[in-house]
């Protein structure tokens, strides 16, 4: 992570007395499934402690009279588009749940510090949506759901790991702030505890809720200060910024400082050709990682894996390369693994190629510190929260190098080093708030959805503390950020936690039901790629 391609990737008793109901006047210990979707229905039927503009009469939010100040700030493009796209948080704690001390935590730093966190979407007089204040009760935000007890008994992992599962099937109450608190307060094999941190794209991308959640952290070694974070490089400007050479450097390097600007401007030509492309006619060829069935609402599995980051930056010192090429690398290594095993394809010499979508965080590399002192100094307000993402089509190579496991890496430092030299991710940011505002919100979601179908998987990759947290008094044990919502069967997303690099995935249920096999082709590439270097 401490490297320049960091700005390409940067991109997250046992129980207590006090119980949400399932369904109003029932108890939660025998909520089936069923009962929890008439909890939901349950739950948008009761009046609304909301606390808006006067409505207009027509349906809107606002009155005429009410300026721009008291309509709340406009719902950014990229906002819109991310409609039905949800991020989830596995967060494993070393101790029970201890729920007085969550939920004041939670009303002191989350919901104070990030004002979309007290918000909802309100389309106003105009027509166009807005983030307006409201009242926000915990009891709606905060769920403590009592699982079947002998599921849980029986193989507790997996008890955690199917209610997740449920909560990409389950709609959110757009009628409140978008963002909940799942408390599974049983131990795992790998926690005490386990808190599913749900909350709607919209309210912000990776960065932004990473950002959020080190400013609602501390030390555990000591409680009194932030957590550390790993070093960044900073910046010295934008990449058609590049100072000319003096005049004593001689011709050459001024040939080569003008030789950047033609490679920079044909690679930024080919990869635009590429997404419009992609957009209209050019799609991946059919692989068992596409998938097969487009219908929306599929169940999604969130599942992860822990993998040694102490191993990752071996590989990476080994071959003078980056974290994010060594985990591209192994991404390219478990895939072809997975493939080849089961599919039975014998031929060794077959490549495939499929490309990705990976996301790119355009905030400073810088900017992660700074908006934890603004927030810790009383200055979130200055802080700019929402989605400032961007996204390149990357290459994937599906192929079998046992031969030489490093073959992996080399590929992945060079499609990423050819990236680099390109506005790819400037223009797809630009292109998408462009795309919006002219054609409107059906149409740019079925232009991105019909881009992101065309093409295979999404990555991303986020950094995080390099020492252990304590979040509202719990010591956290792992961090394990996922989403679902992408008209894909596969997502991959890596976050550092200590001295750890956890693979997290969002598969599509019905097409990986190995998805477990699939975690450990990741943990056997790395071995194999480490072995090598």
């Amino acid at each position: 992570m401490q490297n320049s391609t960091s700005a390409l990737f940067s991109y997250i008793s046992r129980y207590h007395t006090h119980r949400v109901s399932c369904v109003e006047g029932k108890p939660i210990e025998n909520c089936t499934s069923a009962g929890m979707d008439m909890a939901a229905a349950t739950l948008r039927k009761r009046p609304l402690s909301v606390h808006t503009a006067v409505s207009n009469g027509n349906g809107n939010g606002f009155g005429a009279g009410h300026g721009a100040q008291e309509q709340g700030e406009p719902v950014s493009p990229s906002a819109r588009l991310l409609e039905d796209f949800y991020i989830v948080v596995v967060i494993g704690i070393a101790t029970p749940v201890n729920l007085p001390a969550a939920r004041a935590g939670i009303e002191a730093q989350l919901i104070r510090y990030h004002p979309r966190f007290r918000s909802i979407q309100v389309k106003d007089a105009s027509g166009n949506m807005r983030w307006v204040p409201t009242t926000v009760d915990l009891d709606y935000h905060i769920i403590y759901p009592s699982l079947d007890d002998v599921a849980v008994a029986r193989d507790p992992d997996r008890a955690v790991e199917d209610y997740v599962a449920t909560l990409s099937t389950r709609p959110m109450d757009k009628s409140r702030p978008l963002w909940e608190f799942h408390m599974l307060d049983f131990p795992t094999s790998e926690a005490a505890a386990t808190t599913a941190f749900r909350v709607h794209h919209s309210l912000g991308d990776g960065m932004s809720l990473l950002t959020l959640l080190m400013a609602c952290t501390r030390s555990a070694a000591d409680p009194a200060r932030l957590p550390a974070m790993p070093s960044l490089p900073t910046r010295t400007g934008a990449i058609w910024e590049r100072p000319r050479p003096p005049a004593s450097a001689g011709a050459v390097a001024l040939a080569a400082w003008v030789w950047s600007f033609v490679l920079l401007a044909w690679h930024t030509v080919v990869d635009v050709a590429s997404f419009f492309a992609t957009i209209l006619f050019l799609r991946d060829p059919r692989t068992l990682f596409k998938r097969a069935n487009q219908e929306p609402g599929q169940k999604k599995r969130l599942v992860h894996r822990a993998l040694s980051l102490d191993d990752v930056n071996f590989v990476k010192n080994a071959m003078n390369c980056t974290v994010n090429d060594v985990l591209v690398g192994v991404t390219y290594a478990a895939l072809s693994r997975y493939y080849f095993r089961k599919t039975g394809d014998a031929d060794t010499s077959k490549e495939i190629r499929v490309r990705s979508i990976l996301l790119v965080n355009l905030r400073p590399t810088t900017s992660l510190q700074a908006c934890v002192n603004l927030i810790e100094s009383g200055k979130e307000s200055d802080v700019k929260w929402g989605n400032e993402l961007g996204f390149i089509i990357l290459p994937f190579h599906i192929g079998l190098h046992d031969d030489d496991p490093l073959q992996y890496v080399r590929k992945a430092k060079k499609i990423v080093d050819r990236k680099k030299s390109s506005l790819e991710v400037v223009f797809t940011h630009l292109a998408s708030e462009v795309i919006l505002k002219i054609f409107g919100l059906k149409a740019a979601g079925a232009i991105f959805h019909r881009m992101i179908s065309h093409t295979t998987i999404s990555i991303s990759n986020m950094i995080g503390p390099v020492e252990q947290v304590e979040f509202c008094g719990h010591p956290v044990v792992f961090i394990a950020p996922s989403g679902y919502g992408p008209p894909e069967a596969l997502t991959v997303n890596f976050q550092s936690y200590v001295n750890t690099m956890m693979v997290n995935l969002a598969v599509d249920e019905a097409q990986f039901p190995d998805s477990h096999e699939l975690l450990d082709d990741f943990v056997e590439s790395l071995r194999l790629i480490r072995g090598s270097a």
